[in-house]
C-alpha cells in the first residue's frame, strides 16, 4: 500500500530563465572561463538547513546540472565553537533528499594552510596588519554610517612586526581577543565592510576536524572568496545581504593575487509567512524545548519537512515558483502547502482512517460475520490497483460525522438519517446511546440496507452524505499527530519576540485513532491520503507495538478561514 514512486530524482523540464542564467549565458558566449560553469553550496555546519536554504540548493546545483558544470558542497567550518559533525551529516542528507548530488565534498578547513599563506602574502604587501585594540575599542574606532572611522594606532606596524606577531598568534602565545589580523583598506569608506575588516581572530577552541592544530581562524568574508578561488568557482551565488560585502570579496581576491577571480552574484532570499528563518531563533526553539528537536515537523528545517511527509518535489516546485530575483519577498506558507498537495495527490494511495472514533453497531448485520469489500487505491490512477477492506457488524466512524441536532446543510449521520458508507452500504441511525451519568454519546444504533452494497440503492433513492469508517474488529489502533503552524502571526519574528507568537494549538495528539488494517505494513515516510481528512505519513517514532502517523497537510487550506 505504500507509495513506491521515487520523488528524489529531479525531473528534466523546461529551464526557466532568470538574470543569473542570463549572466552565465553571456559569459559563455564571450568565452569567459573557457565556457566552464562551477558553482558551490557553502553552508556553515552550525545548524540544520531550512526552507530558505532550499532555494540556494536548487539554484547552485540546478545551474551546474543544466550547464553540464560542477557544484561543490563546501562546509564553511571556520567557527569551531558552534559547528559539529551532526550538522555536517544532516546537511548532506538534506542535499541528497532534495534530489541533488555534489561533484566534490570539501571543507573550508581543508584550506587552513593555504588561507594562512594568503594572509602572509597580504602582510608582505602591506595590505594586512596585526591590531591589538580590544573589541570595544575597535567598535569606537569604526565610525558609523554617517561618520568615517579612525585608523588604529597599530595600523603603522612594520611588515616584520606584523609577520612576527601573526606567526606567534598561530603558535598560541596569545589569549583570545588579544590580537586580530585586519585587512588594511580604508577607514573612511562609506561601506563599513571596507573599514579594515578583521580577517583572522584567536580562538583557543578545538575544531571538529582539525582538533587543536589551529588556534587562529579566518573570518567568513576572507574565507569564502579565497575558497572560491582555490576551487575554481566561476559564479559565486549568494543572497542579497552579501551585496555590500562584494567590494571586500573582490578586494581580497585582487590583493591576494589569486589564480582566478570568481564573480559574486546576489539573489533574493526565500522567506515564508508564519515562519522564522534565523538560526539563532531556531536554535532557541530547540534548546528551550518549544519543539522536540530540529526535525520536529512544525519546524521549517528540511529534515522536519521530510519527517512530516513533504515530498522534495514540492519544495523544489516552491523554489521554482518563487523565482530568482533581486528583490526580497515573502511567500505565504499556504503556497508551500499547495505545492505539497499537488505533489502528493497523484502518488499517495487512498486509505480509510478514523481519528476521533465513535462506535456504530449495525443491529441487523449478522453477528460474527465479516466480509471483504473492494476499495480503489487511487481514483485517478488505475495502475495502483485495489485492496480488500474488512467489514463487520461494528464499525468506527468519525465523531464529527454525527450530530444529534444537526444544523442546516449537515448531511451526515443524525437520528433518523441515512448516509452512505464509503465502499460499503447505506446505514440509518436509529438511536444515539448515551452515558446516563454524563449524557455523552457512547455509541450509535444503526441499521443497514443489504441491497445497497457498493454504495448504490437499486430503488434509485439518493443520500447526500458519504462518510468513511473502519471495522472495530480489524482496525489498527495508532497515535496520530496533527501539526499546524508553529506561530499565530504571519511575521512572528517582527520586534524580536517570537515566543509570544507561538501557536498553542500547533500540535494535537490523538492517541486512539483507528485505521484500516493494511496500514500495519507501512514503513517510515510512507505517505497516504486518509480520505476526507488529509495527507499523512508514518513517523520514525513508530514501533511494531505503536504506530504513529503525522498529518502532512490538510486536503485544503483551512487556516485562512480560521484566521478570518
Amino acid at each position: 500500500m505504500s507509495d513506491k514512486r521515487s520523488d528524489t530524482d529531479v525531473e528534466a523540464s523546461a529551464t526557466p530563465t532568470n538574470f543569473i542564467r542570463q549572466i552565465i549565458d553571456a559569459d559563455r558566449a564571450a568565452g569567459k572561463n573557457g565556457g566552464a560553469v562551477v558553482t558551490r553550496f557553502p553552508p556553515e555546519p552550525n545548524g540544520y538547513l531550512h526552507i530558505g536554504h532550499a532555494k540556494a540548493i536548487c539554484l547552485n546545483f540546478g545551474i551546474a546540472r543544466d550547464y553540464q558544470g560542477q557544484c561543490r558542497l563546501r562546509f564553511d567550518d571556520t567557527n569551531p565553537e558552534k559547528e559539529s559533525v551532526e550538522y555536517v551529516e544532516s546537511i548532506k542528507r538534506d542535499v541528497l533528499w532534495m534530489g541533488f548530488d555534489w561533484s566534490e565534498l570539501v571543507h573550508a578547513s581543508d584550506y587552513f594552510e593555504q588561507l594562512y599563506d594568503f594572509a602572509l602574502h597580504l602582510i608582505r604587501k602591506g595590505k594586512a596588519y596585526v591590531c591589538s585594540l580590544s573589541a570595544e575599542e575597535m567598535r569606537s574606532y569604526r565610525g558609523s554610517l554617517t561618520e568615517p572611522g579612525s585608523e588604529s594606532p597599530y595600523r603603522t606596524r612594520t611588515i616584520e612586526d606584523n609577520l612576527d606577531l601573526f606567526s606567534r598568534m598561530r603558535a598560541g602565545e596569545f589569549g583570545d581577543g588579544e590580537h586580530v589580523l585586519r585587512a588594511k583598506i580604508d577607514m573612511g569608506s562609506p561601506n563599513l565592510n571596507m573599514r579594515d575588516p578583521v580577517i583572522y581572530r584567536i580562538r583557543h577552541v578545538g575544531h571538529y576536524r582539525t582538533g587543536d592544530a589551529w588556534c587562529i581562524y579566518p573570518m567568513y568574508d576572507y574565507t569564502q572568496c579565497l575558497s572560491d578561488a582555490i576551487e575554481g568557482v566561476t559564479h559565486s551565488l549568494c543572497t542579497l545581504e552579501f551585496e555590500d560585502h562584494r567590494p571586500l570579496y573582490d578586494w581580497v581576491l585582487e590583493e591576494a593575487d589569486t589564480p582566478c577571480h570568481p564573480q559574486q552574484i546576489e539573489f533574493s532570499r526565500l522567506n515564508l509567512t508564519y515562519t522564522v528563518m534565523s538560526k539563532r531563533f531556531l536554535n532557541e526553539l530547540v534548546t528551550q524545548h518549544y519543539v522536540s528537536g530540529w526535525d520536529d515537523p512544525r519546524m521549517p528545517t528540511l529534515s522536519a519537512m521530510r519527517r512530516r511527509g513533504y515530498p522534495p518535489q514540492a519544495v523544489r516546485t516552491l523554489c521554482e515558483r518563487a523565482g530568482i530575483t533581486k528583490k526580497d519577498n515573502t511567500l505565504d506558507v499556504a503556497q508551500l502547502e499547495t505545492c505539497v498537495r499537488e505533489s502528493l495527490d497523484p502518488i499517495a494511495p487512498r486509505v480509510l482512517g478514523v481519528l476521533r472514533p465513535l462506535r456504530v453497531v449495525i443491529e441487523n448485520y449478522p453477528e460474527g460475520q465479516t466480509e471483504e469489500l473492494e476499495a480503489i487505491n487511487h481514483p485517478n490512477d488505475a495502475s495502483m490497483g485495489t485492496r480488500r477492506l474488512p467489514f463487520s457488524r461494528e464499525i468506527y466512524v468519525e465523531r464529527d460525522d454525527f450530530e444529534e441536532d444537526p444544523p442546516k446543510k449537515f448531511f451526515r449521520l443524525a437520528p433518523g438519517r441515512e448516509v452512505r458508507l464509503r465502499y460499503a452500504y447505506f446505514i440509518r441511525c436509529e438511536e444515539a446511546v448515551k452515558d446516563p451519568a454524563t449524557g455523552d454519546v457512547l455509541y450509535l444504533r444503526c441499521t443497514y440496507d443489504p441491497a445497497t452494497k457498493g454504495g448504490q440503492a437499486p430503488d434509485g433513492r439518493k443520500v447526500k452524505g458519504t462518510i468513511h469508517w473502519v471495522s472495530t474488529t480489524h482496525a489498527l489502533k495508532a497515535e496520530v499527530r496533527l501539526y499546524d503552524r508553529l506561530f499565530k502571526d504571519a511575521a512572528p519574528g517582527a520586534g524580536g519576540d517570537f515566543v509570544s507568537n507561538l501557536n498553542p494549538d500547533s500540535l494535537e495528539v490523538l492517541p486512539d485513532a483507528q485505521l484500516e488494517p493494511g496500514l500495519a505494513g507501512a514503513v517510515a515516510s510512507d505517505r497516504f491520503q486518509f480520505e476526507r481528512l488529509g495527507y499523512f505519513c508514518l513517523d520514525a517514532d513508530s514501533t511494531d507495538a505503536q504506530r504513529v502517523f503525522n498529518r502532512t497537510v490538510t486536503l485544503r487550506d483551512s487556516w485562512t478561514k480560521r484566521k478570518s
